[in-house]
């Protein structure tokens, strides 16, 4: 197995998918790493720490591109990348299918690329690739919250945690996910107020009983998000549908109506935006300000953290990598029926049915193909 790892082309991305631990494991099982010069250099690794794992570095993309069975990325594939693949190349990496548009759908299904999305491959029911980023995304809303919440931000001048005598921030999240519960943890440790909503009150007594009933929970409805947000301090929107676009669940009209100053995290910005005033950021540029209220709006905030993120990807993606190289692609999807959810295209099908419902594309099961 011939496994290729690019530089990431995709602006403001750091991460790499393997570690030089990883592909020293990978080596060691018999498959062959072609990686791109200076590929995981944003998350200080270095090409020497490659080539001592057994990877072998090469100098253009199109080169790792060329030489790999399976190309593992973690943005999705750039239109530049897209035109390097050749017909029946398989691509492992996140995908974003449902914000991506029907056009990007198409050109895979084309070229008869087999693509499989991290956000998609799912292991009794949990997402465990995508389950270490957003553990990063959740902790990561609040230290960002809590910097834009300063004055010298723009923002409300207000302390997560407050003082003696002083109240501590609100803080509202909207969906109990590994987001929104990395998200509690990290703002009660931080000494906030935390009321979440969701609209699965199991999921929400869950929570109770792991927070030990210090936060406030209640049924994610338009009534109460209205309500909640006009105490919000900060507001994290943590909504995940699985292979679906975000549902915007705050309205303009509640953007409108938080306190002057307040933040807004939008962590499903990734999915297309949970909050309608939002619209993708950078880190150059990572906020704005409507209505007063200040907008953080970074779709791959785990790259911030490059090391820490590669690092999580690489525990999350080994397992499934070593059972490819021992036994192959084809026979790892059709023998893992968590990894097989990943599948998006293959063959030339469409073998998502959510995906094929949204762009109208005959829906074919994978386990048809394989």
């Amino acid at each position: 197995m011939n496994i290729g790892i690019v530089k990431e082309q995709s602006e403001w991305e750091y991460r790499v998918p393997l570690t030089p631990s990883g592909v020293h494991s990978l080596v060691e099982l018999g498959a062959k790493i072609y990686i791109e010069k200076g590929a995981g250099g944003s998350a200080r690794f270095d090409d020497g720490e490659y080539e001592d794992a057994g990877a072998t570095v090469v100098y253009r993309s199109d080169e790792a591109v060329g030489r790999a069975d399976l190309l593992l990325k973690v943005a999705p594939p750039t239109s530049g990348e897209l035109k390097m693949l050749r017909d029946g190349q398989s691509i492992f990496s996140f995908l974003h299918l449902p914000v991506a548009g029907k056009l990007y759908l198409q050109k895979l299904i084309d070229k008869k690329i087999v693509s499989i999305g991290f956000e998609l491959v799912e292991d009794r029911s949990t997402l465990p690739i995508l389950h270490s980023m957003s553990e990063i995304a959740g902790a990561m809303a609040i230290q960002v919250a809590s910097r834009y919440l300063e004055t010298t931000q723009g923002g409300r001048g207000v302390m997560l945690g407050g003082i003696a005598g002083v109240p501590p921030a609100a803080v509202v999240i909207l969906g109990a996910g590994v987001v929104g519960m990395t998200a509690a943890q990290e703002a009660l440790g931080a000494g906030a107020q935390v009321i979440m909503l969701d609209i699965d009150v199991k999921r929400l007594r869950d929570m109770e009983h792991i927070f030990q009933r210090r936060i406030t929970t209640a049924v994610a409805n338009k009534y109460n998000l209205s309500r909640a947000l006009q105490y919000a301090d900060v507001f994290i929107g943590a909504i995940l549908i699985k292979a679906e676009r975000a549902p915007v669940a705050v309205t303009e009209q509640m953007v409108k109506s938080m306190k002057s100053g307040a933040v807004i995290v939008d962590v499903s910005i990734d999915q297309g935006g949970c909050v309608e005033t939002s619209r993708p950021t950078t880190f150059v540029e990572p906020v704005f300000t409507m209505h007063d209220v200040i907008h953080y709006c970074v779709p791959n905030m785990p790259a911030a953290v490059a090391r820490t993120a590669t690092a999580g990807l690489n525990n999350a993606l080994l397992p499934y990598l070593e059972k490819i190289v021992k036994n192959g692609l084809h026979k790892s999807l059709a023998e893992i029926p968590g990894f097989k959810k990943g599948v998006c295209t293959y063959s030339g099908s469409c073998t998502n049915q959510h995906l094929a419902k949204r762009y109208e594309y005959e829906y074919t099961p994978v386990d048809n193909l394989l």
